[in-house]
């Protein structure tokens, strides 16, 4: 699947790990960074989150690193 969205923030771990699986597997990703551009913030919130990274693929969003959601995506 594509069109894939990352909330990621800057020193983030988990943002490094996903976006790190990701690369790996191949898969193209939009990354938008919550501290550099932070008019995205109430967004996420809005998803019911409040840690990044948020991943968001269609109508799957979750957060953190979890390969296996990842796989289920790519």
């Amino acid at each position: 699947m594509s069109n894939i969205t990352i909330f990621s923030k800057n020193n983030c771990m988990q943002c490094k790990m996903t976006k790190k699986f990701l690369e790996k597997e191949g898969v193209s990703f939009k990354e938008i960074n919550i501290d550099e551009e932070p008019e995205h913030i109430e967004y996420v919130k809005s998803l019911g989150f409040a840690a990044a990274p948020v991943i968001q693929a269609g109508d799957v969003v979750f957060s953190g690193f979890q390969p296996a959601k990842l796989k289920e995506i790519v």
